[in-house]
């Protein structure tokens, strides 16, 4: 019934297809060198493209693969032979024979017509009245007709597959939506398996078979007549159910040869009824109800509808009379309504001609346990006096309502996908599938809305409203109309319902085997696996059990609405499907049957909607709550499908729209969040060098922004392409390894600092771009082997100044920690030098929204100068936090100018000593080499040559500094400097400099000014310029000032910083930018390494340029 659609989508050309197994050629530019091929197209006008033809085939091949395209249906044993033999896929498949009325008309109508029809049309008149039922009707009808030109648009839309509606709604709506509708439409599948069952076992032990009842029914009355008979459809369904379940495990072919049958059946039933009616313009049968006062009495135990007849002895009680009376003698006490009221006999069939239309017109709902009455018939009765002989009238079983009527009615409207799911089997899908299924529904519609009118005006209303024909002798009503016998409605139902009951036992597993074989919902894989020919063995046998639970309710009016649900639920995602496709006008939707709209599809959307909570709102709800468990779980554990689906062409339309209204203007203060650029490295074999990065990213996504995960190859494209894959595929892994939400980006240039630049400049689209860039610092920028490494670093410090994009520099980043590390204590420390923006502000809260940090306390730090009140300074920023809604300890440092120390001086000599190194590029390795040993030899020995207690205590401290630039050994740093640095992550952002004297101020960036001989670079030291520490005075006068005040700076804070933060979990402090001229960028990442020396987690931070945090709401 249903083809697998998965070997169509995921063979070639799918989206996750790797091809056909065959080696492709790596480079764009095919050159083959198989002379056998270049053989095989010559003088054929080929030539010219004979290196192509393993990718591009002839067009000649091309058509002859599609014109002998077949759908075999899923599961028959040819079809996985033809998939796994390749000698079977070359013999040719005969082509399927079915037209229009053989392949879609007739199947539909048999799946339309139902036990609806026959059981409880008649009674849903009588209840519903003439225009009340011609309205649900009507509504039902249009609902399944607009339905139904959605689906011709989606059939014809290319070729279909045998799927039917899962294959349509899967392909058009993607896996998610596919999965949840599917699995609603196997369980309304399977669940009309069970009304069909119910109506079946009604058939048989009301009107067939009476006295075949388990549980008797005799003489008991209410609540008890009630579940007997209940307890009867539950012993008798079961059974069936039992039988038919074996039926289609031992053979499905025998099923679908008696379709036709079983069809013939419920034509000729019809057939039976129009004739009838007519019959009845001419010669109304004769079927008489009793009727005592008003009420309508069960024909059952008497013969004569009379109290007492008169006969040659005198006046004699009649049967009834016993029913009502305790004795026949006519002075027996006798129920009271029964004395007080007189019997009358009406026809219960008056005729077309009688009419009988005008009082049965408006509906009459009854509540439960209530008699059925005659409008227009006086009766005498005590209000108050309870109903007594309750087996004896005709009495509502069910309460009733408008609502309930549509619920029960449309089911019987159902079916319309009966011609999709032959698909397959069809000569010409996309012409037989639009004109069958509509001229179905046409007919079937046409049946339904005249069989209301002509039931109302031929049957007597009381008989209508008779669920059960027991005022006709206990035939079915419908049938009493019927000519040329009840019997042959009767019959016809009862097979037409057995048919319908084997189709659905047939037809759903082989959805639930569809959905599983797709893999979209791994839990149902299980259900994919069969016998050896494909029959859903284990998809039968939970399709039975679920079909149980339906018999074990027992009542035709209760599982009628369940099913109504999720048959409702699939047309309404099927015009759902249409309406997206149109409205997108993806250039890929041109369906062959034109006569659909939007407007049309979203009218019959509505209506499914609209039916769903008429028929009743709490099974809409758990049938919306199903279908979203099911979207949901096929969303985060599903398998990964791209199926051309409408979702995600309108995930495009949606992504472009948002997209064009994010460029009308930069983001709110209130909406800014960091959309981050993370730059990360990989080695020789493309893995990721930092792991830890993409951890920090994750902690630091509470922002809900969006991430770009870049990273940088050396090479050209065309070379390089197969490591900018692995690449990529290495970034995917480790984000879906850190949880880390976003995109990948892998750039190729000729060298690192182009290929980054282009990563910072090209990433994002539109106004969807990143405004943080988060790089780690270069761990080993000393000693690494490429003096470029450094330089890279401080090229991208001053590009993302110049784009105006916050900067965040790990340091230490090994030392972060991991995704899975909790701190139960500790604090995060905040520097806050100057002022950027408020990212020193933000970031700390979204790092403690994680739980890796949501233990931590946060602590802010300002520093104050000489001139500053530090008591108002901490009360200003505490209220400003208080605005801000920031919860942090707040904390004002006092810096007091000092002399600078002897130890800076030195510092600084070495530093400037080590750049004036560095800058004789023009000299050879070896002249190099030699003039950093003479330079560091004679300073070291000048500064022994005189070694004062004072000088020596303050060299020797230098020297113990953990982590310190060792002044004492230049010409191990030089040594290794000199061997060239490889390129790490980008630095931290390290506080602002404090001025040496009251009129300086701090600043972010370098304005180096140079007077007089410092605007001049010194050259380089020789060996008899050194002079012995006594005599450096006038040589540390020499030194850029400039450079001293930033090394006195850097030295001061980090001292304050390490004796405060010492214990932090993190310290983040502002970044201070490099020198504007490039002279001395190397000293900028020496200030920056003495700033952050001795801390352990350091995040420095550069800001954008614009506020990122608002006390406003």
């Amino acid at each position: 019934m249903l083809n697998n659609a998965t070997d169509c989508e995921e063979g070639d050309g799918g989206p996750n297809s790797q091809g056909d197994g065959n080696p492709k050629e790596s480079s764009p530019f095919i050159n083959s060198s198989d002379v056998e091929k270049s053989q095989q197209y010559d003088g054929k006008n080929m030539a010219l493209f004979e290196e192509e033809m393993d990718t591009s085939p002839m067009v000649s091949s091309l058509l002859s693969s599609l014109a002998n395209y077949s759908n075999l249906p899923q599961g028959s044993k040819e079809h996985e032979e033809a998939e796994n033999n390749e000698e079977a896929r070359k013999k040719p498949v005969k082509a399927p024979r079915m037209g229009t009325l053989m392949g879609v008309y007739l199947p539909c109508l048999q799946n339309i017509f139902g036990v609806i029809l026959f059981l409880r049309m008649t009674w849903l008149v009588g209840i519903g009245g003439v225009l009340g039922t011609f309205i649900i009707v009507f509504m039902c009808c249009s609902t399944t007709m607009l339905t139904a030109i959605s689906m011709s648009a989606i059939a014809t839309n290319g070729v279909v597959p045998a799927g039917g509606s899962y294959y349509m709604i899967s392909r058009s709506l993607g896996p998610e939506f596919g999965g949840a509708v599917g699995i609603c439409f196997y369980l309304g599948t399977t669940f009309a398996g069970a009304m069909y069952i119910l109506g079946c076992i009604e058939i048989l032990l009301i009107y067939i078979a009476p006295h075949a009842a388990i549980f008797r029914l005799e003489g008991l009355e209410g609540p008890e007549a009630e579940a007997a008979l209940l307890n009867n459809m539950r012993v008798y369904g079961t059974c069936v159910l039992t039988f038919m379940a074996i039926v289609v495990f031992v053979g499905v072919k025998y099923v679908n040869k008696l379709a036709l049958v079983f069809l013939a059946c419920v034509i000729l039933s019809i057939l039976a009824v129009y004739a009838g009616v007519i019959k009845t313009a001419f010669e109304p049968p004769d079927f008489p109800i009793c009727i005592l006062g008003n009420r309508t009495l069960v024909w059952k135990g008497f013969d004569v509808c009379a109290k007492m007849i008169e006969q040659e002895n005198g006046t004699v009680t009649t049967k009834l009379w016993k029913l009502f009376c305790d004795s026949e003698f006519l002075n027996a006490t006798c129920d009271e309504y029964f004395a007080n009221n007189n019997v009358s006999e009406v026809q219960g069939i008056p005729g077309i001609t009688s009419g009988i239309l005008a009082e049965n017109l408006f509906g009459n709902y009854y509540q439960k346990g209530v008699a059925i009455e005659k409008r227009g018939i006086p009766s005498v009765m005590d209000p108050d006096a309870p109903l007594s002989s309750l087996n004896r009238y005709v009495l509502a079983d069910i309460t009733s309502y408008f609502t309930l009527l549509v619920g029960i009615y449309f089911p019987s409207v159902t079916g319309i996908m009966a011609g999709s799911n032959r698909s397959g089997d069809l000569r010409d899908a996309q012409k037989s599938i639009p004109i069958g299924t509509i001229m179905a529904i046409t007919t079937t519609s046409l049946v339904y809305m005249s069989s209301v009118v002509l039931f109302g005006a031929c049957i007597e209303g009381v008989v209508l409203r008779d669920k059960f024909g027991e005022a006709v002798n206990g035939n079915l009503v419908i049938g009493t109309l019927a000519w040329p016998s009840p019997w042959v409605i009767v019959i016809g139902s009862f097979f037409s319902t057995c048919g319908a009951g084997l189709q659905s036992l047939t037809g759903a597993p082989r959805l639930l085997q569809a959905i599983a074989r797709d893999g979209i919902v791994p839990f149902l894989r299980v259900f994919g696996h069969g016998k050896a020919n494909g029959e859903p063995t284990w998809a039968l046998l939970l399709t039975a059990c679920i079909c149980e639970s339906g018999i074990l309710i027992a009542s035709l009016d209760s599982v009628a609405p369940i099913l109504s649900m999720f048959f409702l639920m699939c047309y309404m995602f099927v015009n759902l499907a249409c309406a997206v496709q149109t409205l997108l006008r993806t250039p890929n939707w041109r369906p062959r049957f034109k006569f659909y709209h939007w407007a049309l599809s979203f009218l019959g959307m509505s209506l499914c909607l609209s039916l769903m909570f008429i028929c009743s709102w709490y099974y809409a709800i758990v049938a919306m709550v199903i279908a979203s468990c099911i979207y949901k779980y096929i969303e985060f554990r599903g398998a990964e499908k791209e199926w051309g689906d409408g979702i995600r062409g309108l995930s495009l339309s949606a992504a472009r729209f948002a997209l064009m209204r994010l460029e009308e203007g930069p983001p709110h203060t209130k909406n800014w969040r960091p959309q981050l650029l993370v730059l990360v490295s990989v080695d020789a074999e493309q893995n990721v060098e930092q792991p830890r990065m993409l951890s920090l990213t994750c902690q630091l996504k509470a922002g809900k922004g969006l991430t770009i995960v870049g990273t940088a190859l050396e090479g050209t494209f065309l070379d390089n392409h197969p490591q900018a894959q692995r690449a990529e595929q290495s970034l995917r892994k480790m984000m879906e390894t850190e949880k880390v939400k976003g995109f990948c980006q892998v750039v190729i240039s000729s060298n690192l600092r182009d290929a980054t630049s282009h990563l910072i400049q090209a990433g994002g689209l539109g106004g969807l771009q990143h405004n943080t860039v988060l790089v780690s610092w270069p761990r080993n920028w000393k000693q690494a082997e490429d003096h470029q490494t450094w330089r890279n670093f401080i090229e991208l410090v001053r590009e993302t100044t110049a784009a105006h994009l916050a900067l965040l520099v790990p340091k230490n980043i090994t030392a972060f920690p991991s995704n899975g590390e909790r701190f139960t204590e500790g604090s995060i420390d905040v520097w806050w030098i100057v002022h950027d923006g408020g990212m020193l502000m933000l970031l700390p809260f979204l790092l403690r929204q994680h739980k890796v940090w949501r233990k931590c306390k946060m602590r802010i730090f300002t520093v104050a100068q000489m001139d500053d009140n530090s008591i108002q300074m901490k009360k200003d920023l505490t209220t400003f936090l208080y605005h801000l809604r920031i919860d942090a300890e707040v904390e004002v440092v006092e810096m007091h100018d000092s002399d600078i120390s002897a130890y800076t001086y030195e510092k600084t000599l070495v530093m400037e000593q080590r750049s004036q190194i560095l800058k004789q590029i023009n000299l050879t390795k070896n002249e190099r080499e030699r003039e950093i040993q003479s330079i560091t030899d004679s300073s070291r020995g000048s500064i022994r040559r005189k070694n004062p207690a004072a000088v020596t205590t303050q060299l020797s401290v230098s020297e113990e500094q953990p982590g310190s630039s060792e002044p004492e050994k230049p010409e191990e740093e030089v040594q290794l400097i000199h061997e060239n640095a490889t390129p790490t992550p980008t630095s931290p952002q390290s506080p602002a400099e404090s001025a040496e004297t009251p009129g300086d101020k701090v600043h972010m960036t370098w304005t180096d000014k140079f007077d007089g001989d410092q605007a001049k670079a010194p050259s380089a030291p020789s060996p008899e310029g050194i002079k012995d520490i006594f005599n450096m005075k006038p040589e540390w006068e020499n030194l850029n000032q400039s450079n001293v005040r930033r090394m006195h700076t850097a030295l001061k804070l980090n001292g304050v910083i390490a004796k405060k933060s010492q214990e932090a979990k993190l310290v983040l402090l502002n970044m201070p930018g490099p020198p504007k001229n490039r002279t001395g960028d190397e000293n900028y990442m020496e200030f920056l390494e003495v700033l952050t020396e001795g801390l352990n987690r350091v995040l420095l931070v550069r800001g954008g340029g614009r506020e990122v945090i608002t006390i406003y709401s």
